[in-house]
């Protein structure tokens, strides 16, 4: 008799889908932390299973979720990041630094408008 070995993993218990836009983007359940933060945090500053979870306030549980999460969707949540700095970046461009300078002004003439 051989062990059947899943696909995938059943990570509901510490990843939740959210609608963000107009699809359906992976979070830390009931936190307001996406998953690819922890992994582009993982990735680009090194940081350990320890340290993720101390950095994000989080179990050490939840970081290895979102790390498996991540690596299970690696392609989708990177085009969907490369979508999204993308459009930061055109964001940028079309407002830019002074429009953004004079919303801060305006605000803080009048703080009860933000």
């Amino acid at each position: 008799m051989s062990a059947v070995i899943p696909e995938t993993t059943d990570l509901s218990k510490y990843i939740e889908l959210r609608p963000y836009g107009d699809v359906l983007r992976p979070f830390i359940r009931g936190r307001k932390l996406p998953v690819v933060f922890v992994a582009n945090a993982q990735q680009v500053r090194g940081l350990s299973i320890s340290e993720l979870a101390y950095e994000y306030a989080i179990s050490e549980e939840q970081v290895h979720a979102a790390l498996l999460y991540y690596y299970e969707h690696r392609s989708e949540l990177d085009a969907q990041y490369a979508q999204d700095v993308e459009e930061s970046h055109a964001m940028y461009e079309k407002y830019g630094r002074a429009n953004w300078e004079a919303v801060l002004a305006r605000r803080d003439v009048n703080p009860e408008q933000s």
